[in-house]
């Protein structure tokens, strides 16, 4: 599977906004040997990073760590790579699939008001997913089907074990039937670009006249849950989507930068998306969602990948989850909900059929991967997760440690870059 499969699924240095700090400067550290290492280990950070950037690897990134109160923010680049405007803390960027876990947060808002039950099934709000039938074989036609053993739940598409996802099939096999029909039924499964141009409710019409993949709850299946779950909070609040999470989540967490559209000053700031080329390594601009059209609402609000956001926007989500569900001493989600969502939920069968593609290692929560075995970054417990758009986050509860970092370059996530942000990010805060 190459790059540009996977995200189907999914130069100059700038000045550092620091807390504390002179722009380019380590941010103010208590004294002692805790605050030299910080200091050291940010420095590390930022070399890597700018390295990066020199090399062409990356046009700009604005990333940022956080343990116990100590912040650091660094804005690297440009928005492309010829140049121009440099990357910004303000900087908005299409975070793809780090919309999945405050489309997560959001349900488990409706679950606490008594809208959605987690163990209910679907079908109350989404008739249209009534009486599912399933494939007798994953490559097989359409017809050939089962009926389900029984219906999707809410928990089922909060743990993508709805019966339905994203599969990476190889390069020289032709596409299964199934993966086609969708294509067909213009669903738009998988890519956050170009959007479907239906609405909710024809998008979940379509969608319903689909058998699923697998029985519910039998495998962990990337992708579908996040859009099906747009479409359930919506109907279960009786709200428009972007008005659900402005009211619940955006509003009280001070994310004013954060939306399915933006004001157009801010989508005029919008980096370019760049992949490389398999052949020359170059980075190569591409196709995606231009500023013009992130400045009116999408005809679907796509849970899975529709949002954009700000550095410090996904930072005080991030504290809210830290934090156990309360920001500004204001509780906004029980400390249990919480933990259903930063808690892995698949069976050890089910990991190891997810395969290393994704998960790797790490279990799922609620619209968010959990490490479930030691590794380069921390212990087990860290949750979070990446953009196929070169987004990635964690927060890791047991060192009260946030790490964001947001470009546009696919390859982010498939170069090693990721990795080494991650790592040196717990590194410096050791």
């Amino acid at each position: 599977m190459d790059r540009r499969t996977l995200l189907a699924g999914a130069a100059a240095v700038g000045a550092s906004a620091l807390t504390g700090a002179l722009p380019g400067r380590p941010a103010a550290a208590s004294a002692g040997t805790g605050g030299r290492l910080w200091r050291t280990g940010i420095a590390g950070l930022h070399d890597a990073m700018a390295a990066r950037v020199a090399r062409r690897e990356l046009a700009g990134i604005v990333y940022a760590v956080e343990r116990r109160g100590r912040l650091h923010v660094d804005t690297i680049g440009t928005l492309s790579l010829d140049g121009g405007e440099p990357m910004r803390r303000d900087t908005p960027f299409r975070i793809a699939s780090l919309t999945k876990p405050i489309i997560a947060v959001a349900t488990m808002m409706l679950v606490e008001d008594g809208r959605l039950a987690l163990d209910e099934p679907v079908d109350r709000l989404l008739p249209e997913l009534a009486d599912r039938r399933v494939l007798t074989r994953i490559d097989g036609p359409l017809d050939q089907t089962v009926p389900a053993a029984r219906p999707i739940t809410v928990e089922d598409l909060l743990t993508f074990r709805m019966g339905h996802g994203m599969i990476f099939e190889p390069s020289f096999q032709p596409p299964y039937p199934v993966i086609t029909a969708a294509k067909e039924l213009r669903l738009v499964m998988d890519q956050p670009d170009p959007r479907t141009t239906l609405g909710p409710d024809e998008w979940i019409r379509r969608f319903g006249t689909l058998p699923l993949m697998w029985q519910p709850g039998q495998r962990w299946q990337y992708n579908t849950g996040a859009l099906v779950l747009g479409v359930l909070i919506a109907r279960a609040a009786g709200q428009a989507l972007e008005t659900i999470l402005q009211r619940r989540v955006f509003r009280p967490l001070g994310m004013r930068h954060t939306g399915f559209s933006l004001p157009r000053a801010d989508a005029s700031r919008l980096p370019g998306l760049y992949l490389g080329n398999p052949g020359t390594g170059q980075l190569e601009l591409q196709a995606s969602s231009p500023p013009d059209e992130w400045t009116r609402p999408p005809a679907f609000p796509s849970g899975a990948s529709g949002l954009a956001s700000t550095i410090d926007d996904y930072l005080a989500f991030s504290r809210f989850l830290r934090n156990g569900g309360v920001h500004r001493s204001r509780r906004l989600l029980s400390a249990r909900s919480i933990r259903a969502l930063t808690t892995n939920h698949l069976t050890p069968r089910q990991l190891a059929d997810a395969g290393p593609v994704l998960l790797a290692g790490r279990g799922w929560g609620y619209g968010m991967a959990v490490s479930v075995t030691p590794d380069a970054v921390s212990a087990p417990g860290r949750y979070g997760w990446e953009g196929g758009y070169g987004t990635c986050w964690f927060n890791d509860p047991h060192r009260d440690l946030t790490a964001i970092a947001l470009t546009q370059t696919v390859d982010f996530i498939f170069n090693g870059a990721s990795d080494e942000f991650q790592r040196l990010a717990a590194a410096a805060a050791s």
